[in-house]
């Protein structure tokens, strides 16, 4: 499937400049195996990138102006690497020249070139298309210009972009982006972003997407406001104990003894906080022993406590879960991503990948009149020079 993303980005771009790229750079989108809505809450997060990747195209132009087509939307912009970067009436503009202005910010010294890319990663879907874009952009200029960047710092600079653009983005996607690794998860601390990658070999089980095709409006505003009551409750929980310093510090007994003293809304949000901090840790005990129904029996947990007690989900996605958990042959569901839409991360029994595909399929057009659509994904590796 890259294979013919490659081809196509690589014959637009001679097309497009007369000439064949010097770099071509493979970034991928990511998913999040457990761990959700806590990479800002001091958690562990478990993400792991995916064979679905953004594909970069680059040459030095010699100059001090940046071209740059995005093929999918066929639609280009060009910069002046001379002049102060600012904020685009055009929104995906906006992820590129953040991370212009956060190398310019940094120091790095670069030139003008000339840049393509083309996508399969579906836009919309909470696989992280965004911070695709930013590290395989860093990663790009990196290598054209041969700039001394650690993996670290192209994920940082990634979010530092993203937060310009005005998305107050947690670590999680830009550290995946550029760390995955073929067959591994990685277990990511956000606090100090010490990571180990753990096995995944999900067995007798397919990881399969399922696109809900729905994105309900709320999710900036209500990202934002979760992030609000999360500080809320953590700091009720600091008055309370003084030994806790983060979530991860507090168990759920400490939690419940000081339940009258929180905004039931505020109490709700740091239950879920806690107790998938706790459930980040498990699965990664179930992947090293390879006990995936525990992993499944998670990945169920979680979307429970993301429907009713964190409250990101919606009526589409909740249909998905329930149907799945009344399934044999799905081991485990839940939604992946901030919510509100996107789509729910599945386990399922290999063999039996299309007969679910099409059970899941009619029963959500029928529900909603909505077509759903479905991923098959492979872990696999970070950002790369082809």
């Amino acid at each position: 499937m890259n294979d013919l993303l490659i081809q196509n980005t690589t014959s637009f771009f001679e097309k497009s400049f007369g000439s064949k790229p010097e770099k071509v750079v493979l970034s991928p989108g990511r998913i999040n195996i457990i761990g959700e809505h806590i990479d800002y809450n001091d958690g562990f997060v478990l993400p792991a990138a995916i064979d679905k990747v953004i594909c970069f195209a680059f040459e030095k132009n010699n100059s001090k102006k940046s071209k740059i087509f995005a093929i999918d939307l066929n639609e280009e912009f060009e910069i002046d690497l001379t002049q102060e970067v600012k904020l685009s009436d055009i929104v995906w503009t906006n992820y590129i020249r953040g991370v212009i202005k956060q190398l310019q910010d940094k120091g790095f010294e670069f030139d003008g070139f000339n840049c393509v890319f083309s996508s399969n990663i579906p836009v919309g879907s909470g696989l992280s298309s965004s911070a695709a874009l930013e590290c395989g952009m860093i990663f790009g200029i990196k290598q054209l210009f041969d700039l001394k960047i650690e993996k670290l710092d192209i994920a940082l600079l990634g979010q530092k972009a993203e937060h310009w653009v005005g998305i107050n983005c947690g670590i999680m996607d830009q550290f995946s982006s550029v760390h995955g690794l073929e067959n591994k998860v990685i277990k990511l601390d956000c606090n100090t972003l010490d990571f180990e990658y753990h096995n995944a070999d999900f067995k007798d089980y397919s990881l399969v997407l399922f696109d809900s095709n729905v994105k309900h409006s709320l999710f900036t505003s209500e990202y934002n406001t979760r992030r609000i009551e999360c500080e809320k409750g953590l700091s009720i929980i600091k008055e309370n104990f003084s030994e806790v310093k983060s979530f991860r510090d507090c168990s759920e007994e400490q939690l419940l003894s000081i339940q009258d003293k929180m905004d039931a809304t505020v109490f709700k949000r740091v239950h879920f906080v806690v107790k998938e901090i706790n459930r980040v840790i498990k699965a990664c005990e179930a992947l090293d022993k390879g006990d995936i129904e525990l992993l499944g029996q998670l990945l169920f947990e979680t979307h429970h406590g993301l429907s009713q007690e964190y409250e990101v989900s919606c009526d589409e996605l909740d249909m998905l879960v329930d149907t799945a958990k009344a399934d044999e042959n799905v081991v485990g569901s839940r939604v992946m991503g901030g919510g509100f839409g996107g789509c729910t991360i599945n386990l399922i029994k290999k063999g039996h990948e299309n007969e679910v595909k099409r059970k899941f399929s009619n029963l959500y057009l029928n529900t909603f009149g909505i077509e759903l659509k479905f991923y098959d994904v492979k872990v696999s590796n970070g950002t790369t020079l082809l």
